[in-house]
């Protein structure tokens, strides 16, 4: 897989396009569709890597491990569709904005009580 191809893999399990991503990076629209042909800044691509919380070895395909935990990554995913409203109910009830940070909370406990273990 190229560096353009796990980008946009990555992307679409956060539910968003390259470009999405790009800008919300700071980066140009098209920065990564350009990357399929120059050398990007090792500056950016750890820019990216800390985005998806992955290492900058797994963007480039020296490994195929993320360096991240499948509980970690599964703590991360549900922080991330709380935080952009993806999940909006709970048992056909409406998530309270007061119970998603209390979850969100609860993550980040989880992730600190895990990094001590």
């Amino acid at each position: 897989m190229t560096l353009f191809d796990r980008i946009k893999t990555l992307s679409n399990k956060k539910y968003k396009n390259v470009k999405e991503v790009a800008t919300e990076l700071g980066f140009s629209e098209n920065l990564f569709y350009k990357w399929k042909t120059s050398e990007p800044k090792a500056r950016d691509v750890q820019k990216v890597a800390d985005y998806f919380n992955v290492s900058t070895d797994y963007l480039l395909g020296r490994t195929d491990v993320m360096n991240i935990s499948p509980q970690e990554q599964e703590q991360q995913d549900m922080k991330d569709m709380l935080q952009d409203n993806r999940i909006l109910s709970f048992d056909g009830k409406p998530i309270p904005e007061k119970d998603k940070e209390q979850i969100l909370d609860f993550i980040e406990f989880l992730k600190n009580k895990n990094g001590r273990d």
